[in-house]
């Protein structure tokens, strides 16, 4: 993993004013990977959209931790059966033609 694509945990939790523990109680629960280099925190920068999402969340719409574990796994099941649906559509399309 490259050093550019890092972001570090305390300078995301000071731009956004967040507390480093709510980021650390994140990973705990298995919502965010942390990597650790040198002692530093860090997070993927593709996971920026997604730790800002659940931040949005829990500060803005008070739902808890255990309620955004909920919210992202139904998410990912919706997801999932909308690629299943436009799979069957292609092939019901297939054998309409």
């Amino acid at each position: 993993m490259q050093s550019e694509n890092l972001i570090a945990i305390r300078d995301f939790c000071t731009t956004h004013n967040i507390e480093i523990s709510f980021v650390s109680s994140l990973q705990k629960n298995g919502l965010i990977e942390i990597t650790t280099i040198q002692e530093t925190e860090f997070i993927h920068a593709d996971q920026l959209p997604h730790l800002e999402k659940i931040a949005h969340l829990y500060f803005e719409l008070d739902i808890n931790l255990e309620g955004i574990d909920t919210i992202f796994h139904l998410l990912q099941r919706i997801n999932t059966m909308q690629d299943e649906i436009k799979e069957l559509r292609n092939k019901l399309r297939f054998y309409e033609l």
